[in-house]
């Protein structure tokens, strides 16, 4: 059984929140919950929520055990991008790209 939940429009990029997401990819969800209390990126903390949140949601359903359960896939996807402009020399303006994130995790017993 599965469990999974997903977070979007998070206003961080896919790049530095695929560093963090690439080292509990694979791992048992209570040490995936360690290692991400104690990492000191801003991605961590987002995912910790998310793996938390599918934990929740798999606790929801009977015929899953909690103790088993491990990160089957977790991916970080582009979401909307804000733009923004910063002034330059001689009249010329440079685009400024926030980009966002979406983070699906996926939970399934091992």
């Amino acid at each position: 059984m599965e469990a999974r939940a997903v977070v979007r429009n998070i206003r961080i990029s896919p790049q530095k929140a695929r560093l963090v997401a690439d080292l509990v990819r694979g791992k048992d969800v209570e040490s995936a919950i360690n290692t991400l209390r104690f990492m000191p990126k801003k991605a961590a903390h987002i995912i910790r929520k998310v793996v938390e949140s599918a934990l929740a949601n798999a606790s929801q359903n009977e015929a899953i055990d909690i103790d088993t359960l491990y990160i089957k896939k977790i991916t970080v996807d582009g979401g909307p991008m804000l733009k923004r402009i910063r002034p330059r020399a001689m009249g010329r303006a440079t685009r400024i790209l926030k980009r966002t994130s979406h983070i699906t995790v996926v939970l399934d017993e091992q």
